[in-house]
């Protein structure tokens, strides 16, 4: 793999006196998407806080694009290209598509104009609705203004937390041919889900997160084809 755009070592980080990631190591490399697979209360979004300086590590290093970010503010993290998109969408509901957009363009004034037409040519969609009541789209547009307003800020890495997270079938694997499409123009992913199947479709490589600590690492093809694997640690 080349130089990793995202290095993790030895990880620990949690709230209060309970500790909810215990040594996690991690790479994505330029123009990969790597999946982190794991159930509810596995530490997954407890991870992306403290990747996306939203939760201060206990100890270990973040490293992105080779500098230290694990004492860096989530405003300095943004500015070096690491975009997290959080569960939940976190969309400004009385603000209009086009509104959204732009707050997540704001680091990239001058070139606003031309990421929106970008976002609006990944998602047609929000093209129809730019004058539209955010809080009146659909789930599944509503998912995709957040990771719209996350491509704003031209990333050079993409958090997806549980994106897939109460869509219909139908909308989930739109979801993921976007995703694929995104990475395709660029874009290296770290895709955290528990949409086991999807997820191991679109990415390179993943992990399988469990009380807080990689238990599975490997290619997603090879994780894909291991019954024992998946039985023991998705549910499969």
């Amino acid at each position: 793999m080349a130089e990793p755009v995202l290095t993790i070592a030895g990880l620990h980080a949690g709230y209060g006196a309970t500790e909810v990631v215990r040594g996690v190591d991690l790479a994505v490399g330029p123009g990969e998407i790597v999946a982190v697979l794991g159930s509810n209360g596995a530490g997954k979004s407890t991870l992306n806080r403290a990747i996306s300086g939203l939760l201060r590590p206990w100890r270990g290093s973040i490293r992105f694009h080779g500098a230290a970010i694990e004492r860096e503010t989530p405003a300095m993290i943004v500015g070096r290209g690491l975009i997290h998109v959080p569960e939940g969408r976190r969309i400004f509901p009385n603000m209009t598509v086009r509104e959204n957009l732009d707050l997540g363009g704001y680091r990239a004034r001058a070139r606003r104009e031309a990421n929106r037409g970008r976002v609006f040519g990944i998602f047609p969609r929000l093209a129809e609705r730019q004058g539209q009541s955010a809080g009146t789209l659909s789930g599944g547009e509503q998912q995709m203004l957040a990771i719209g307003r996350g491509l704003m800020a031209e990333p050079k890495l993409l958090i997806l937390d549980e994106p897939s997270l109460g869509l219909s079938p139908l909308l989930v694997e739109e979801l993921f041919a976007l995703i694929k499409s995104i990475n395709a123009d660029g874009v290296a992913i770290l895709l955290v889900e528990q949409n086991v199947v999807q997820s191991l479709e679109v990415a390179q490589r993943a992990y399988v997160l469990e009380n807080g600590t990689f238990v599975i690492e490997g290619s997603a093809a090879e994780i894909g084809r291991d019954p024992n694997l998946k039985r023991a640690y998705l549910g499969l």
